[in-house]
């Protein structure tokens, strides 16, 4: 049978159905929705077999036309040009012009490699990106096993370097220099200095920390013990539950000695603030922090790194440090912390007030199915987008905020609506309650690295830009 006509008679079967016009979980909405980075799992499922029908279901039918019309006109082009084949991307236009990426060259060896190829392979469905390993994938884009540095990016380095070693950093160009991303290599020392918690003054920073590593310490002989008494066991339960919990799926966060730093990182901050306590969400908070500063002793990426391996006083600055810049953060959004948490509620407001002047529709469209921004946002709020991104964008994401005054509580606010407006077609797409929450509370982010962060983060700006000093503007 001719390629055409088993596609053409799949059709007319109704072994390709078109979208569901309504989801009822998050799952259905997935099956239903072309993803770029599921098309090619698809194919490869569903062109193995004419004769399995449910394996048809989760392949978009525009997705299969758009292929076998590729597939054809490339396998014509075979049969009279063969030695000017090129691979085929499923989603090139019908003029076959390529776009070249950063992975031509990958491309190129495919094609010299062997240029008669079957019309049934599998075909890629986007220009190709440096891969990502997508659980416990710390590391941002510029670790080990990246491409070489840029010409561009060894000039960021050396710019970093300079400001650092000079006898007073410049602070606000410092900042200038961190917002689109602070190299790996110097991210450490930045991060403490845009933190508050060392001075510009380079020759009194040694002295700075070995005095705050110090009193520390003094905290955890001082209080720790205490953790057993009475008043304090409610406190040091919940943090003893819930540091477990945090980023189960990375190896470095499951030993113990780390989980052991936790608890008293988290312990000690809770009561020296005993008008907010110890709150769940607080816990995620560490981790940017420690795996930062714990890159500063590792070559490799850290994600497996093995703790014990390292000296007890490298593991001592380590926790004070991370300690210190925790609850320099945390001075600037307590309140999202203290009783019933006014903080967050006041920013879920005007997260719903921004967004409703933003997009008009999408804020329509949860009212029409009766979705409260609380029910999704709170999360964004108390865990800082934590808990929707991989910890590797977290750490990008907090290279500005450090940047920004008040980047933690005021452009957060931005950052959120751009996030939310960032899915506004997969939202619309949903049409009940249930579909809605679950689409918003397991967005697909699992992919993003510091490009999506970046885009992010310039839309987040303008937002900003349009609408900070003007709040008229988002007010009904």
């Amino acid at each position: 049978m001719p390629f055409s006509s088993f596609i053409k008679d799949r059709s007319k079967a109704g072994g390709l159905p078109m979208k569901s016009k309504k989801a009822s979980s998050f799952h259905e909405f997935a099956r239903s929705t072309s993803d770029a980075w599921d098309i090619g799992d698809d194919e490869d499922e569903d062109f193995s077999s004419s004769s399995s029908s449910s394996s048809l279901q989760t392949l978009n039918s525009k997705v299969a036309k758009a292929t076998a019309a590729q597939v054809l006109e490339n396998h014509s082009k075979l049969r009279v040009k063969p030695e000017r084949c090129q691979p085929a991307l499923g989603d090139l236009p019908t003029n076959c012009k390529v776009i070249k990426s950063s992975s031509e060259a990958q491309l190129s060896r495919t094609s010299e490699e062997g240029c008669v190829r079957s019309p049934l392979q599998k075909q890629q469905s986007l220009p190709l990106r440096p891969v990502i390993p997508l659980v416990a994938r710390i590391s941002d884009q510029n670790a080990s096993g990246a491409p070489p540095m840029t010409v561009r990016e060894k000039t960021r380095l050396e710019k970093f370097r300079q400001l650092l070693s000079s006898h007073n950093t410049d602070l606000d160009e410092l900042r200038k220099c961190s917002w689109p991303g602070v190299p790996r290599e110097v991210r450490p020392v930045t991060w403490r200095l845009l933190s508050g918690y060392l001075p510009a003054n380079s020759e009194r920073r040694k002295l700075t920390l070995q005095r705050k590593r110090e009193e520390y310490f003094g905290f955890i002989q001082q209080y720790y013990d205490s953790r057993n008494e009475e008043h304090h066991q409610d406190t040091y339960r919940q943090i003893h539950i819930d540091i477990p919990r945090t980023n189960p799926l990375i190896p470095l966060f499951q030993q113990p000695l780390v989980q052991e730093i936790f608890e008293r990182i988290l312990f000690i901050w809770a009561i020296r603030h005993p008008a907010s306590g110890y709150v769940q969400g607080i816990n995620d908070l560490v981790t940017p922090f420690f795996v930062v500063f714990l890159s500063e002793h590792v070559e490799e990426d850290v994600e497996n790194f093995d703790v014990t391996n390292l000296s007890q006083d490298v593991l001592r600055s380590i926790e004070a440090d991370s300690f210190w810049c925790m609850s320099k953060l945390l001075d600037g959004i307590q309140d999202n912390y203290t009783f019933a948490q006014p903080g967050i509620q006041k920013k879920v407001k005007a997260l719903e007030e921004l967004v409703s002047r933003i997009d008009e529709q999408v804020h329509n469209h949860f009212r029409k199915y009766e979705v409260e921004y609380l029910q999704f946002a709170f999360r964004w709020m108390n865990n800082l987008l934590m808990r929707e991104l991989p910890l590797r964008c977290t750490i990008r994401l907090w290279d500005t905020y450090q940047s920004e005054p008040e980047g933690f509580s005021h452009f957060h606010l931005y950052v959120c609506a751009a996030f939310l407006i960032k899915w506004r077609k997969e939202i619309l797409d949903e049409e009940d309650f249930q579909g809605l929450l679950m689409l918003l509370q397991n967005l697909p982010t699992i992919h993003w690295g510091n490009e999506e962060i970046g885009l992010l983060l310039a839309e987040a700006y303008r937002l900003k830009y349009m609408f900070a000093d003007a709040p008229n503007h988002y007010r009904r």
